[in-house]
């Protein structure tokens, strides 16, 4: 081609939890608002980030960048239909035109109340204004919720191969070098789709350890193929009630269906003949407790994943805090809590902060507990992520407060923030290799933030909205039969 290839990107990225308390809105999505070339190539470049890849990716396809509306939010509850039509009005209005193709970063979880399926909602939309001939190419979340209509109407999906997700900038180089082979008409990918019939928690998509690690070393192997261009396993998110939740694969190829059908049959057969792997066993707080006592060092990492910020949760569950409060050994934990956060800021450093935190976003995730404790240290909760996931992004806690009580620290933040890099209680002064217990309120993406320094770990059965146990939850719009629900 003589004239340099123009790539437009866009993207809404959020990962809905159907069952947590709340609802999303717009302002959610502020703190990740971009829409413009400058503010995007400032706040990406660099950082390994889905948009920092894309941008290593034109530079070195020789290929320029028009950007559009990109704009994420923390995982939360159901997106409000107002929410959903004002985010994609503004995305199809800011649209790039005149381009050869897009990258689209979206998650593959996002449900609204008017739309089960955002993401393929969201690409109706690009095609209706740009036409059914521009290629796409989609990036995606290893916990989305594919749909074969999100597939039909993408011609390159390509999804994380890792969780904890330290590859988005790898994988967004990937669909962004194939979508300019694509425009220079090196390729002509074709896209399946196909659904594993399974839901999966994320404790069990570990993907350096079977049984995802069996799957992904799969789709590994079907890469080298020739003909094969990408396969994507979707390890899906169960905690989305819309038809299409759970395990499902993509295979990208050079126009061979055939060869695509084969590849998915391959992978949904071994995915049900390992399905019962996908089981997750949990011991309750005080299990817990009597096995960390026996262990000679610390951090254990107790793992909350019924309040996992990450998958949506409030991050004020207080089930595990109850019992903390009570006990003599060196603990900490976070607890998002607006009210107390403001209290503490209030009153300043030094001062004794008396009052019930946490529990205050409804029943499931428990009551507020009464703590009293000397305020350590306060912040504004900015910091920046130097570990392996997504190091450079800035982070935003809100006001932030450390509390000190006898045995534990508690620290208090104004907004809800995923334990996805150790800047997070870093950036407050805490040195968490000193403690014996760490609470994370995560699934697996903690091993980001505390897996080099965990001497243990273990789950704990709580009651939350991302609870490991999945009879916990009524399921009304999943298409069933699907396992473990059913056999």
């Amino acid at each position: 081609m003589s004239n340099p290839i123009r790539i437009g990107v866009a993207g809404i990225y959020h990962e809905t939890n159907s069952f947590a308390p709340g609802i999303t809105e717009v302002e959610h999505f502020r703190d990740q608002w971009v829409e413009d070339a400058i503010t995007f190539d400032k706040k990406y470049r660099g950082t390994r980030t889905s948009m920092g890849g894309t941008i290593d990716a034109a530079e070195s396809n020789q290929a320029e960048l028009v950007c559009g509306f990109v704009t994420y939010a923390t995982p939360s509850g159901m997106v409000s239909a107002a929410a959903a039509e004002e985010l994609m009005d503004h995305l199809i209005a800011t649209l790039p035109t005149e381009v050869d193709g897009y990258v689209l970063f979206l998650h593959g979880a996002m449900v609204a109340e008017n739309h089960d399926d955002m993401e393929d909602e969201i690409v109706r939309r690009i095609r209706e204004k740009a036409g059914p001939d521009l290629p796409i190419a989609v990036t995606l979340d290893l916990h989305a919720n594919i749909s074969q209509s999100l597939a039909n109407r993408s011609d390159i999906i390509v999804g994380y191969d890792t969780y904890p997700h330290v590859d988005m900038y790898e994988r967004a180089v990937e669909a962004t070098d194939l979508l300019c082979a694509t425009i220079r008409g090196e390729i002509r990918p074709y896209t399946a789709w196909k659904h594993a019939r399974m839901l999966v928690v994320p404790q069990t998509m570990i993907t350096s350890h079977n049984p995802m690690k069996a799957l992904l070393e799969t789709a590994w192997r079907m890469e080298k193929l020739d003909g094969v261009l990408a396969v994507t396993v979707a390890g899906g998110f169960p905690y989305s009630d819309i038809p299409d939740a759970g395990m499902s694969f993509t295979v990208t190829t050079d126009g061979d269906e055939q060869l695509a059908e084969r590849c998915l049959d391959e992978l949904t057969q071994l995915a049900w003949s390992i399905r019962e792997q996908f089981q997750f066993p949990e011991v309750t707080v005080e299990e817990a407790a009597r096995w960390t006592r026996e262990q000679t060092e610390g951090p254990i990492i107790w793992i909350e994943g019924s309040d996992n910020v990450g998958g949506g949760s409030p991050a004020d569950a207080t089930h595990v805090l109850r019992f903390l409060v009570q006990w003599n050994e060196r603990s900490l934990i976070v607890i998002r809590d607006e009210e107390a956060a403001r209290k503490a800021h209030e009153l300043g450093v030094g001062a004794e902060l008396s009052m019930a935190i946490g529990g205050k976003s409804d029943e499931l995730h428990g009551d507020p507990v009464a703590v009293t404790g000397k305020i350590r240290l306060l912040s504004d909760g900015r910091f920046t992520h130097q570990g392996s996931y997504m190091t450079g992004k800035e982070e935003y806690m809100g006001k932030t407060a450390v509390l000190e009580l006898e045995h534990m620290t508690i620290l208090i933040t104004e907004k809800r923030v995923p334990p996805f890099d150790v800047g997070h209680v870093r950036s407050a002064g805490i040195r968490p290799e000193t403690y014996k217990v760490i609470v994370a309120k995560s699934a697996v993406a903690w091993r980001t933030s505390f897996g080099d320094i965990a001497k243990g770990e273990i789950f704990i059965d709580t009651p939350g909205c991302c609870s490991a146990n999945l009879s916990h939850f009524q399921y009304k719009k999943i298409k069933r039969p699907i396992y473990p629900l059913e056999g």
